[in-house]
């Protein structure tokens, strides 16, 4: 059974920077990209960005471009966020999560249900 552990949320104000991480307790061949997804109060879960395990390829919801970073270290079964220009919109708990995809899922990579190993959620709150 792959485990997930996210840390590094907290508190920060707008215009600052967190930095997430997320280990997975071992890589399966059920799993070929993994991803950050975020739920706000009231809100539904939403997919933030997500990155092939083997390629690196990287994809991001419009709300995070240009201000968010995904990327890992597969020696160390980590992937990271990194968040800059928070606004106060940003606040939710975010989650690190784990699946496969087949090529003709690839558009759909941003998506909570195509993804089946899931952590415990990391809070981020981001005050004006």
């Amino acid at each position: 059974q792959v485990r997930l552990a996210e840390t590094g949320g907290g508190s920060v104000q707008a215009g600052g920077s967190l930095r997430l991480s997320c280990t997975a307790s071992m890589y399966t061949s059920r799993m070929n990209y993994m991803g950050w997804f975020r739920q706000a109060p009231g809100k539904q879960r939403e997919g933030v960005a997500s990155i092939s395990i083997s390629g690196g390829t990287t994809y991001y919801a419009d709300s995070v471009k240009g201000r968010f970073t995904i990327s890992q270290d597969n020696a160390r079964y980590t992937m990271y966020l990194q968040m800059n220009s928070l606004t106060p919109e940003d606040t939710a708990i975010y989650y690190c999560a784990a699946g496969y995809l087949s090529m003709g899922q690839r558009g759909l990579v941003l998506l909570p249900v195509e993804y089946n190993y899931w952590g415990q959620g990391t809070q981020v709150t981001v005050s004006s």
